[in-house]
């Protein structure tokens, strides 16, 4: 017995000494890395004439629109616009975005006042843009006019062109065609 009691002794005190399992989780490449972001400069407060109706599917209670003259493709990747989110009821929001089409990403910079000018976001973050509701809008931007075929636009002038013409016809999916400006 006592030879059974020192063998148990000998394999628990050899158990507690190894090592835990080895963690096998491998990180991508832009794991842990800093971004290259710009920081972005607020745009003017959209102007009336500037707006570009956006229309998707299901946004039965919004009318949304993009201030063409805030569009700007910058060099790190980030494709920046101005929102404006109308409801029915008359209520107006505006927002001051940003959508990375490496990640399929996006990040809210600032809100408009009712005075016309931004309050920054409080804690500015990228977030996965995913195919729910809540988030139909910026994969309308990001997948027909931003990220068409998955590539950023060239540049500020095709991001614009896009948005006037209701979208890239090679990204597939259901977005209205007859995009005019205002």
């Amino acid at each position: 017995m006592r030879w059974l009691m020192l063998m148990l002794a000998l394999v628990s005190a050899v158990t507690v000494a190894q090592p835990g399992p080895k963690n096998l989780y491998v990180p991508s490449e832009s794991e842990g890395r800093p971004r290259d972001e710009q920081k972005p400069q607020l745009p003017p407060f959209p102007k009336e004439e500037d707006l570009v109706r956006i229309q998707i599917d299901g946004a039965l209670s919004f009318d949304f629109f993009v201030d063409l003259e805030s569009v700007s493709v910058g060099r790190d990747g980030v494709v920046r616009y101005t929102l404006v989110a109308r409801s029915v009821g008359g209520a107006t929001n505006i927002a001051y975005e940003g959508i990375m089409c490496r990640g399929r990403e996006r990040k809210l910079y600032a809100f408009g006042r009712a005075d016309k000018t931004w309050s920054a976001a409080r804690n500015p973050q990228w977030a996965s843009i995913s195919d729910l509701p809540v988030n139909r809008l910026q994969a309308a931007l990001h997948d027909w006019f931003f990220c068409p075929a998955r590539i950023i636009v060239r540049d500020t002038e095709e991001a614009r062109r896009l948005l006037k013409s209701g979208g890239d016809p090679r990204a597939g999916g259901s977005a209205d065609m007859s995009n005019r400006p205002r």
